[in-house]
């Protein structure tokens, strides 16, 4: 970072910002779900001994690849692993040692504090979806996405109340150069979101801009000092770390950022059929890629990742919302939990290409998997759609909508003297009714979770309104909320320094489209 970057933070904006924090919007965000109830737990011991053997035999015999990265295969045999050629393996015990220097917990600070999350523990983070090249609306169908796409949707984001952190790539701008969007995408959830971001990992110096814009957002010596962003690190299922992704980890943990350590796994294809030789497969992958953060920086926060779907044996296609990818779920969860570090996993998936009735069925299986299995970090929580190709806008209100009971059911079951409620049974006696009683005055307002989205008038009411679907009802939302946005408040100082680094980048170099 240059001098005069780093000087526009301290600039400020004065008079100007202070105005600018009268007048801003001041919206009711949810802070993140910390868990009262029990994880869902479905391998006993001997299981996870079985599983916790077999990888680490998969590391020690079969070994990962670490391709085009000469200076990660230096690491590694440094480190006492076996190196031939980009073959690593790794001795027994090895890979797991090094994981114990990962923190179990990781603050992740947003430019407005009392947006900070914590992941890991018995906490819960919502971020959006990651990565559809394609959107779909109600009026305009299924179409490539742009970065007028993307802005709605760091939008929307911000706008929506359970929604805790404001993601990554909540869709592909395929209108902006792909060496350049990185900048813009960046930029769009600094300035118009002050929520909990994630960095790019498209290209290891993509990664290096992240860092250097967030070093104008909050300071360089503060990012150097905490974590400031997450990013989605996919390991090449099976067993291989390619040297783009590594090279975006490398700049990461070099820079204390965290980085969710991801298998990519598509059941069957990817991974074994089995659930227990994917669980395998998963935790092998996970041990060698946080291992290899630690190598790189000792400390530097990450997060184990499992993204698992199964496939269709009749088209190829991914599904979601199975029992298998389920089961798969909760055992990952079990095996972070035993690694001491935070979990990524979940998210309102679907296959279908509409938001009906499989993609509520989906989604709805899938967040409530996420949530019962402990779950620390949940990508894709809302707006996925067609296995992921697409950002839908009426799919992300509907599920931004329907986090509200995750955040619900994680509070578990009241047992203080207000929710046992023996006044109000005293009081309204045998053949009452608890309408006008003053335990219901004093709850009623937060007692049951309300919904901003779904329809409970009777059937006159709802008919005379244009007897309106759920998609209807969500398009309407989306309209309503983009109408009502107001940008949060940012320091001019700070804004401009953005502007700048983002205008000297794009003229460093041309456009790209691959």
């Amino acid at each position: 970072m240059s001098d005069v970057a780093a000087g526009r933070r301290v600039r400020g904006g004065g008079g100007a910002a202070r105005r600018a924090e009268r007048s801003a919007v001041s919206l009711d965000t949810a802070r993140f779900i910390e868990r009262n109830i029990p994880n869902l737990e479905i391998l006993n011991e001997e299981a996870l001994q079985i599983i916790e053997w077999n990888a680490e035999t998969v590391l020690e015999e079969v070994g990962v690849n670490f391709v085009e990265n000469p200076a990660a295969l230096e690491l590694w045999r440094g480190a006492g692993a076996q190196v031939e050629g980009e073959r690593v393996r790794i001795p027994r015990g090895l890979a797991r040692q090094l994981c114990a220097t990962a923190p179990s917990r990781i603050v992740q600070h947003a430019r407005n504090p009392a947006r900070n999350v914590e992941i890991g523990g018995r906490s819960l983070v919502l971020a959006p979806v990651y990565g559809p090249p394609f959107v779909r609306d109600a009026t305009g169908g299924r179409r490539y996405a742009t970065m007028e796409d993307f802005r709605n949707f760091v939008k929307l984001g911000y706008m929506s109340k359970w929604l805790h952190h404001s993601g990554g790539t909540v869709c592909e701008p395929t209108d902006i150069p792909v060496n350049k969007r990185h900048l813009d995408m960046l930029l769009a959830h600094m300035t118009l979101s002050d929520k909990p971001f994630m960095g790019s990992v498209t290209e290891p110096s993509r990664a290096q801009d992240s860092v250097e814009m967030c070093e104008i957002l909050f300071g360089r010596e503060f990012v150097q000092q905490n974590t400031v962003m997450t990013s989605l690190i996919n390991i090449n299922s099976p067993l291989t770390f390619d040297s783009v992704m590594m090279g975006a980890l490398e700049v990461y943990a070099r820079n204390n950022q965290a980085c969710v350590i991801s298998p990519f796994i598509v059941g069957g294809a990817m991974a074994p059929v089995s659930v227990a030789g994917t669980l395998t497969q998963v935790l092998a992958e996970v041990l060698a890629g946080v291992a290899y953060s630690q190598l790189v920086r000792k400390g530097a926060p990450v997060i184990f990742g499992a993204f698992v779907t199964s496939i269709d044996m009749n088209s190829g296609a991914p599904t979601f919302g199975t029992p298998e990818a389920s089961h798969i779920t909760y055992g990952a969860g079990q095996l972070a939990r035993r690694l001491g570090l935070p979990y990524r996993s979940g998210g309102a998936f679907c296959g279908s290409k509409l938001p009906d009735a499989q993609a509520a069925y989906e989604s709805a299986n899938s967040l409530n998997m996420a949530l019962l299995s402990g779950v620390n970090f949940m990508l894709h929580a809302c707006g996925w759609l067609e296995g992921g190709l697409v950002s839908s806008y009426e799919k992300f209100v509907m599920d931004a909508d329907q986090l509200g009971v995750l955040h619900h059911l994680a509070k578990g079951v009241d047992v203080s003297e207000n929710g046992q409620a023996m006044g109000a049974i005293r009081e309204v006696g045998p053949g009452g009714h608890y309408l006008g009683c003053a335990h219901t005055q004093a709850n009623f307002k937060d007692a049951f979770w309300r919904t901003d989205l779904l329809d409970y008038k009777p059937f006159e009411t709802w008919e005379e309104e244009g007897a309106r679907d759920t998609v209807a009802l969500a398009s309407a939302r989306v309209d309503r909320l983009l109408r009502d946005y107001q940008q949060p408040q940012i320091d001019p100082g700070v804004q401009e320094g953005l502007q700048d680094y983002v205008a000297r980048r794009k003229e460093s170099m041309p456009d790209a489209f691959v």
